[in-house]
């Protein structure tokens, strides 16, 4: 197979310094987006670990909640438990901010404007514990489910950075080295040929003239 070679190259000595010089930041650039490739690998699986383990956490917690909602309706009856779902406060404003993680940017919910411990409106004499129990269960999962949107926003964020990275790496692995390396070679290789051809012909030019002095 053929090495590639750079288009519309002269195979001077000056072009040569230049390729050498391209290949030598090509090898550097490679191995720094190689070495930045295995960092965001290695946090984006921290990540999904992290994601796992919480997404566990809030499915046990949400399925206490809502049995403690179902028992509630059960007692009150779904109008009276929907009215009071009504009375309570909303947890706050939803502010998005964004957390550089290794140069990528991932939104991150800005927990302190979200209201962590709500107290129930509604009056206790017209209700029951167990709606006192869904409505605590239901603030304290607030929290983990914030959490758990950062964590979704940083996978989805780090894998278009590391399917980014990995086409910049395979450009460089197998395309541009490879084309300078063949053009050094490329070039080398004419250049020696110009030197052979130099040496024969000042051989030959000082074997005639050696031979004309002998005349």
């Amino acid at each position: 197979m053929a090495e590639q070679v750079l288009e519309g190259v002269s195979p001077t000595r000056m072009e040569l310094l230049e390729i050498r010089k391209k290949l030598v930041l090509a090898e550097k650039g490679h191995k720094l987006l190689e070495e930045k490739r295995d960092a965001l690998v290695e946090k984006f699986f921290d990540i999904i670990d992290k994601r796992s383990d919480l997404s566990k956490e809030v499915d046990v917690e949400l399925n206490k909640a809502f049995s403690s909602l179902i028992q509630a309706q059960m007692i009150l009856g779904e109008n009276k438990a929907d009215e009071a779902s009504h009375l309570t406060e909303d947890i706050g404003e939803i502010d998005l901010e964004t957390d550089n993680i290794m140069g990528v940017k991932i939104p991150h919910v800005n927990k302190e404007k979200i209201k962590a411990d709500i107290k129930p409106a509604y009056g206790f004499f017209e209700t029951c514990s167990k709606l006192d129990d869904a409505q605590k269960q239901f603030n304290n999962i607030v929290t983990k489910l914030t959490e758990l949107a950062d964590l979704e926003g940083g996978i989805k964020a780090l894998t278009a950075e590391i399917e980014k990275t990995k086409r910049r790496v395979n450009v460089l692995e197998n395309n541009l080295i490879p084309k300078l390396e063949g053009t050094r070679k490329y070039i080398e290789m004419q250049l020696e040929e110009r030197e052979r051809e130099d040496f024969f012909r000042r051989k030959r030019i000082k074997a005639l003239m050696e031979s004309k002095k002998e005349k």
